[in-house]
């Protein structure tokens, strides 16, 4: 990877496809059942609060979110189209018939939430819990418990992110993952995109979701250190509070990072390239096939409007 030029080109991986995010265009592209690709585009909106620091991390956040699940549904429609589907409920097809496109933009939303919701169970609530539960076993002062804290948060973001690899279907999205990384790679070594430039690349790369999350729940043992252990519900409520702050941090952290090349920068980013061992594997050229197809409409023609 070049270490003159880092793009602002992003993307995720969904079922049988890929979605690229350029500075003006959005592109996902899907494998269809019968081997050709399916190509969706839309134009990307400017926010006023991209330029506030902070607040662009957990607009950008939220904004993800919802973008990512909406293109990850249209993906599952792609790969399963023609494939027959167990018959509808009557309450199924009621709200197929009676419900429009803001009805279902809502349910996205709600699924969302529903995701960020179980991330705040187990990353949150469940470390402090455990926490607390063991200083009642046996008495520990405050640094003792925000250390077990921050060991069993870890534990349980790795327990997760290693069952995640062990179904199927995950671990062919995580594939997809490292085509996306290793495509993006290639652009940035300002090579041709083709198959066997890009299957050369590294899968592992500085800005990545997996790096945010990484960067997520480290800064945060060091950020909640401050927080009180009175009760434990009081410190999950102040957790739950100090929240959009930790990710605004989490944010303009790796977009420094992401910008940097010194020592301190590498070091920062080590964690999450680590933590990518779980999140992506080696693609195949097919998978390679679809990164290039999602990429190529979103480069835009002055490459410096793309850089980080």
């Amino acid at each position: 990877m070049s270490q003159e030029f880092r793009t602002s080109v992003g993307g995720q991986a969904l079922m049988e496809g890929i979605m690229m995010r350029g500075p003006h265009k959005i592109c996902c592209a899907v494998r269809r059942p019968d081997g050709t690709i399916d190509l969706t585009c839309d134009p990307v909106t400017t926010h006023w609060y991209n330029k506030v620091p902070l607040l662009r991390g957990v607009c950008n956040m939220a904004e993800n979110l919802y973008k990512g699940y909406h293109y990850l549904m249209h993906s599952a429609d792609v790969a399963l189209e023609g494939q027959e589907e167990e018959p509808q409920s009557k309450l199924d097809q009621w709200v197929e018939k009676h419900t429009g496109p803001a009805f279902q933009n809502a349910l996205m939303a709600v699924a969302a939430l529903a995701g960020v919701a179980l991330a705040l169970f187990l990353f949150t609530f469940l470390p402090t819990f455990l926490t607390g539960l063991a200083a009642r076993v046996v008495p520990m002062g405050r640094w003792p418990r925000v250390i077990l804290e921050g060991i069993l948060k870890m534990v349980i973001f790795l327990a997760y992110m290693f069952l995640c690899t062990r179904y199927k279907e995950l671990h062919r999205m995580f594939e997809y993952h490292g085509a996306e990384h290793k495509t993006i790679a290639c652009y940035e070594a300002g090579l041709p995109l083709t198959v066997e430039n890009i299957r050369r690349q590294s899968r592992f790369h500085p800005r990545c979701g997996t790096s945010f999350m990484i960067l997520v729940i480290i800064i945060s043992i060091f950020l909640y250190a401050v927080l009180p252990w009175t009760s434990t519900g009081l410190r999950v409520v102040y957790k739950l509070c100090m929240f959009p702050l930790l990710v605004g941090i989490s944010y303009e952290v790796l977009k420094w990072a992401g910008r940097s090349h010194g020592a301190l920068s590498r070091l920062v980013s080590t964690p999450g390239l680590w933590m990518q061992r779980l999140t992506t594997f080696e693609p195949d050229d097919s998978m390679i096939e679809i990164a290039i197809a999602a990429v190529t409409p979103v480069l835009p023609e002055n490459k410096e409007e793309g850089r980080w």
